[in-house]
């Protein structure tokens, strides 16, 4: 049982105490049934491929009572400080062993928490259609970890957490988040003349896979949207600063690409924060080519952002992640 699986491993045994407790969850939480399920993930973008195997699972869950009362502890934890920038429930990642209910369990938690996320995007006035498309970003990286393993699940748990609490929008090509300014980023915003510094409140700028182009008409038109919702939708909180940590903005990157290619043009949007010192050449490997893991030997050079990151890799270099900003 899945339950039993996880408290055999000492650090998750201790995530599993920690949220025991806190006592008898305070919200309730139930999964649609079996019949409506379907359309709910559907509705998520959920790859269909992955919607029987979902519907299956559903079935093995609510059988075994441990993991239904981890469900509501877990979406307990999470909706209860709805909204609030860095709160929410970070899944840990389940073993293996736990097999697919293990790697499908944060899904189901989302599922049954998006009663309160809706409810949540209704107390701010969130349009229809930004509700939908922000809420997708579950069905999209359920087709990236399929792409990646072959099987249904979520490599990054943690970061549909974002979406669903309320901290993260998609406004046309690009996502936002509420955030805070970090030490080097708030410095040098604050360095620069704007009235912030670190722990401020930001905009995170993500760049979603799956949604065509990242060319300069559709960032412009994504932070004339940015502009709007937020003074729209958040009336109560300040955003003067964006910024964008991402290997996207890695200035090695130039050498390689055209002066006019989205990329570079994108960069250039931004002045850099500080510099980053810690290679990490899986990151844009993942990205680009679907596999962190792959060797550099072997990767397809069939576009200019293909040779450029497998080009870089042959020739005994490094990616690194960059750190920028601009004013809003």
């Amino acid at each position: 049982m899945l339950v039993e699986e996880l408290r055999a491993d000492e650090k998750l045994a201790g995530w599993l105490r920690d949220l025991e407790s806190e006592g008898e969850p305070r919200t309730e939480a139930a999964l649609p049934d079996a019949i409506a399920l379907p359309d709910v993930l559907l509705d998520l973008a959920v790859p269909h491929e992955c919607v029987n195997e979902l519907v299956a699972l559903r079935a093995r869950l609510v059988a075994d009572p441990e993991a239904l009362t981890l469900l509501g502890r877990c979406v307990d934890r999470f909706v209860r400080d709805m909204g609030e920038i860095g709160g929410g429930w970070e899944p840990p990642v389940f073993p293996e062993s736990t097999g697919a209910l293990g790697r499908t369990f944060q899904v189901f938690v989302f599922i049954a928490a998006l009663p309160y996320v809706r409810a949540y995007h209704r107390q701010r006035d969130i349009p229809a259609d930004v509700s939908r498309r922000t809420l997708a970003d579950l069905g999209r990286n359920l087709a990236v970890h399929r792409r990646r393993t072959g099987t249904t699940g979520l490599l990054v748990p943690w970061w549909i957490g974002l979406h669903f609490h309320g901290e993260l929008y998609e406004l046309g090509r690009l996502q936002f988040q509420r955030a805070r300014l970090g030490g080097h980023t708030g410095q040098a915003a604050a360095d620069a003349g704007l009235d912030t510094g670190p722990g401020e409140r930001c905009l995170s700028l993500h760049i979603a896979d799956f949604r065509g182009p990242l060319s300069p008409a559709a960032c412009d038109r994504s932070l004339d949207l940015a502009r709007e919702f937020f003074a729209r939708h958040y009336p109560d909180e300040r955003y003067e600063v964006a910024v964008c940590h991402s290997w996207l903005l890695d200035p090695q990157l130039k050498r390689y690409l055209p002066a006019d290619s989205n990329i570079v043009r994108f960069q250039e949007r931004f002045r850099a924060a500080h510099e980053e010192t810690k290679a990490d050449d899986k990151t844009p490997v993942g990205f680009v080519f679907g596999d962190p893991e792959s060797p550099a030997a072997g990767l397809p050079r069939r576009t200019s952002v293909e040779r450029a990151v497998g080009d870089h890799l042959r020739a005994g270099g490094h990616w690194y992640g960059g750190h920028g900003w601009f004013a809003l």
